[in-house]
């Protein structure tokens, strides 16, 4: 089956591993013809070009910049995004005939480059819903709900749903979310589809924890909590400094925040107000040293703002499962992440919008990980998140929910037919 992935990422290497790269490599490694339309920023100073590598094509275009640019650069590069990428297509891509094309929010805006592959090809088309927007936008006070940007975005989201095939949700959260709110657009389209990647053991040894946790300064015997991620308007970071503060005497927690984003000047200020002894701030840092430096860890963290009406699902859970850190999700209460994670037995859940409740979970974890009469739930905890990991969000199971949905739609699946 010849499939196309259509992202705004700058994909380029198939050896990356992340919830694309793993997808498009397990796709590959099916027997399918894998092509990857993604981009370049302007920034990067790079051409347009066409290449054969690693056993799948990749083709990129040139936009505008859509990172560490200004709000109304940004906003501009959004609304040539299609043009561009169908005029790639065009050049690139003519002769060649896709079955089943993917792609993920963000964007909402490739409805035009999705059109026109469908009617060329008349391809299935598949959705991988991982952001509802412009509704998050909405809740976190980004753009007003009445307005012309509002209605020009949510516009272009319909018309998404509405030309994809199938779309696949991340959760049943999400699931409801979309059904209620666009049924016209997506009756009998909807599934579940999370996140996934290619799982692998990379849990460390004792050993191996104290020298890491030596050359970053963490201390030996203490529980440590790690955040890892975006540092932006999302995450409330603001309520983030305020569990800190809550935490700035508690000497049997430290906390390892790492990540960049547009909020992370307030984390500096924090530090450089407190001087706490028991957080650490850093930049992000490259996938393998991440992986690495959590895995020294004990708890992993995901914050998400109170304010959010829409059911986010965030994909850093996976590197936490993948290293099997026990979980404590302080998000809003739209959001089934709690649930999963509580219900599989592998984390704690808290409202994002209680300081002083963040501060008695704290409490009651460090209490479960540090007493050694505690020691057996703690593994319990990690070998349950393990076996969860696998059974629900390998990439294997992506790539059989995809399949079942093309089989029934009478496509033909390279060595999967069925």
């Amino acid at each position: 089956m010849n499939i196309l992935f259509i992202t705004m990422g700058t994909f380029y290497d198939l050896d990356l591993h992340g919830i694309y790269p793993d997808l498009m490599r397990c796709l590959r490694d099916h027997g399918h013809d894998v092509t990857i339309l993604g981009a370049y920023p302007r920034a990067l100073h790079k051409k347009e070009e066409i290449i054969e590598k690693q056993g799948v094509t990749f083709v990129h275009t040139v936009i505008g910049n859509v990172e560490k640019c200004s709000p109304i650069e940004k906003g501009m590069s959004m609304l040539f995004l299609e043009n561009q990428f169908i005029k790639t297509a065009r050049k690139y891509l003519n002769n060649k005939r896709f079955d089943l094309v993917l792609y993920a929010t963000p964007p909402i805006t490739f409805v035009g480059v999705i059109h026109y592959i469908k009617k060329r090809n008349n391809a299935h088309t598949y959705l991988m819903l991982k952001d509802i927007f412009p509704q998050n936008a909405v809740d976190i006070g980004l753009i007003g709900k009445g307005g012309m940007i509002y209605k020009y975005f949510r516009r272009k989201e319909k018309k998404l749903y509405a030309i994809s095939d199938t779309i696949g949700c991340m959760s049943e959260a999400n699931v409801d979310y979309v059904l209620r709110n666009n049924l016209q657009e997506v009756k009998d389209k909807v599934e579940v589809c999370p996140n996934a990647i290619e799982v692998c053991n990379i849990e460390t040894t004792d050993g191996n924890k104290e020298k890491i946790r030596l050359k970053y300064g963490l201390p030996l015997e203490t529980v440590v909590f790690v955040y890892g991620g975006n540092l932006g308007r999302p995450q409330g970071i603001s309520f983030v400094i305020e569990c800190l503060e809550q935490m700035v005497y508690l000497s049997d927690a430290f906390f390892l925040i790492i990540g960049n984003g547009t909020e992370y000047h307030k984390l500096e200020t924090f530090m450089s107000k407190y001087r706490p002894r028991n957080v650490k701030l850093l930049p992000a840092i490259p996938r393998d040293e991440y992986n690495l430096l959590i895995s020294a860890c004990d708890i992993g963290l995901i914050f998400l703002d109170y304010r959010f009406t829409i059911p986010n699902f965030p994909s850093r859970l996976l590197a936490y499962m993948q290293v099997k850190l026990p979980i404590f999700a302080v998000t809003d209460k739209n959001t089934d992440i709690g649930k999963v994670i509580v219900d599989g037995g592998f984390g704690w859940w808290c409202e994002s919008n209680n300081a002083g409740e963040f501060k008695r979970m704290v409490k009651v974890i460090v209490s479960v990980l540090s007493e050694p009469e505690m020691y057996g739930i703690a593994e319990e905890m990690k070998q349950r998140e393990w076996e969860y990991l696998n059974k629900h969000f390998s990439v294997e199971n992506v790539y059989e929910i995809i399949m079942r949905r093309v089989r029934t739609v009478g496509i033909c699946c390279g060595n999967d037919i069925g």
